[in-house]
């Protein structure tokens, strides 16, 4: 255990947490790494042994309020020896007083609430595979053509932080695809697709309807054609249950989103697809 060292990853080192997430059966983008860095450099941490890669995780600092905690693997040689509480309590440190987020997976709820979690919803990973869609409406923009500020005020009504480098970074990264729906020159939805280890996922999928969302929606894919794609919904939202199920999608995976303490409301009825567990 002495031998156990906790410190802040190198660029170059997130790799290592998304292949770790990759094994588990995460299935992360293939641009993710860069995005991540892009909130809070000094919040992905790595533990190593004898030098060695041993554990890592994340707690993102959004603003002076709020984190979200992800990538919390321990190598599975390695699990059971007392290093994943010592990454966590580096990571909670991390955060201070801010109010901290999670997507855990369901087993580990309870260690979860022992650590002052308290379950807020349910997150359902949907997927399958599905044809591509045909050309978007004159009324879909590219995501790049809609101005920054009325994204990042969007996005703060279904995200507790503002999260401009954030957003910047996902819009623009390689391979990933953004739509928009106008109505009467209103932002009424977007969304973005993102390669991959297996297949796309979107996220995230934002509208102030089900309609609006599946205009969206059809848009990334025609975009990107048909194939393999994942849609992660909040279970409260029984609209986005509902498009994912009319696409003929399935559960694949659940994860409960968790908070420390209060946060601002959400308008969680307008999240049809969440933008990542790892970073929410």
């Amino acid at each position: 255990m002495n031998d156990f060292i906790i410190r802040t990853m190198r660029p170059d080192e997130i790799a290592i947490a998304i292949d770790w997430a990759a094994a588990e059966g995460w299935n992360p983008g293939l641009a993710d790494a860069t995005c991540f860095s892009s909130v809070d450099a000094h919040g992905i941490l790595i533990g190593e042994l004898d030098g060695a890669p041993a554990a890592t995780i994340s707690c993102v600092n959004y603003d002076a309020r709020f984190s979200f905690l992800g990538f919390y693997i321990v190598r599975p040689d390695l699990r059971g020896r007392g290093f994943g509480m010592r990454i966590w309590q580096a990571a909670i440190a991390h955060a201070g007083p801010r109010v901290i987020g999670l997507d855990g997976v369901v087993a580990q709820q309870d260690n979860y609430k022992k650590s002052g979690f308290a379950l807020a919803y349910a997150n359902i990973r949907y997927g399958g595979t599905v044809a591509a869609q045909t050309s978007p409406r004159d009324d879909v923009v590219a995501l790049g053509d809609v101005p920054f500020a009325a994204l990042e005020a969007d996005d703060a009504t279904v995200f507790p932080a503002r999260r401009p480098s954030f957003l910047r970074a996902w819009i623009g990264a390689p391979g990933h695809v953004g739509c928009a729906l106008l109505r009467n020159g209103k932002l009424a939805a977007w969304g973005v697709i993102r390669p991959c280890r297996n297949g796309r996922k979107i996220g995230p999928l934002v509208a102030d309807d089900r309609a609006a969302a599946e205009t969206v929606l059809s848009a990334l894919l025609a975009r990107v054609g048909g194939g393999e794609i994942f849609l992660d919904v909040p279970s409260v939202n029984r609209e986005a249950i509902a498009l994912a199920e009319g696409l003929g999608l399935a559960p694949v995976f659940e994860t409960a989103r968790m908070y420390t303490g209060a946060i601002a409301p959400l308008r969680t009825e307008r999240v049809f697809g969440v933008t990542s567990f790892e970073l929410g």
